[in-house]
């Protein structure tokens, strides 16, 4: 069987302490120390007003993040197909649904529900970019980023085309915290090409294996990639941001886990 190969042209990320992947370069290579600070969620600009005023929490990070590496690889967002993926969606819009349903008024406002669907940030994208590409939305609770990663990575294979990868987590108010604690918002994409160019910062390979997954000499960034699901992808950065050839391993199911292979360009 192929071994899944893509080369990465574009990077996107926001979350607590990381505003976008220039700025958190330092911060993923070790080279400052990480400072963990709430995520700050950009306006969406693109959107038009209207849209702009019902999008939620994990719309604005898909935006903010797709965008971010789709302007790095110097590629026009709108002909790209896109694997989209979380572990929950939007989880203040959950909480205000389920706020409402347990009230005596049980009436959910149309933009509530149209907001609760998990590929609402998928449609936000196409609004915004313009995009008619196809676009994979997935779930797979805290293995979502792995899903994601091998989905994108097998549509660069089989149909030979660049594919963005934009993977997101929005935390729940209480009592949903409790249950679901998600430490803040977070979304990390990813350009991936079948061919090289001048934009691209690596070539990766991926694999299944058993081996244990990789975990981060900072403490604090440590407890990032643990409390987010879409964090996992953390060792992943950190080892681009390191500049380095080399292999890191990702969570994805308790007794499976995914090898990624590196090679700087």
């Amino acid at each position: 069987m192929p071994v899944p190969i893509a080369y990465i042209d574009g990077i996107g990320l926001l979350g607590p302490g990381l505003t976008g992947w220039r700025d958190s370069l330092p911060l993923l290579a070790g080279q400052q120390p990480y400072l963990s600070q709430a995520t700050v969620l950009p306006s969406p600009a693109l959107l038009p007003v209207a849209e702009r005023r019902r999008s939620v929490a994990i719309a604005k990070l898909t935006l903010a993040t797709g965008l971010e590496a789709t302007t790095a690889a110097c590629l026009n967002p709108a002909t790209l197909p896109c694997v989209y993926t979380s572990s929950g969606g939007d989880g203040q819009n959950c909480h205000e649904i389920c706020q409402t349903l347990a009230s005596e008024d049980r009436q959910i406002s149309p933009t509530r529900f149209h907001n609760s669907v998990h590929n609402a940030a998928a449609g936000y994208w196409s609004i915004a970019t313009g995009a008619m590409t196809p676009i994979s939305v997935l779930c797979a609770y805290d293995a979502s980023f792995g899903a994601g990663l091998l989905e994108a990575l097998t549509r660069v294979m089989v149909d030979d085309a660049i594919t963005l990868l934009i993977a997101c987590d929005s935390p729940y108010p209480e009592p949903l915290h409790l249950a679901r604690p998600l430490a803040d918002n977070f979304s990390i994409a990813l350009v991936l090409s079948p061919v090289a160019s001048a934009h691209s910062l690596a070539k990766i390979s991926i694999g299944l294996t058993s081996d244990t997954a990789h975990t981060l000499d900072d403490p604090a960034l440590e407890q990032l990639r643990l409390n987010i699901p879409s964090a996992r992808s953390l060792p992943l950065l950190c080892a681009l941001a390191q500049g380095k050839n080399g292999r890191v391993v990702l969570d994805y199911f308790d007794h499976l886990r995914i090898a990624v292979d590196i090679t700087r360009c």
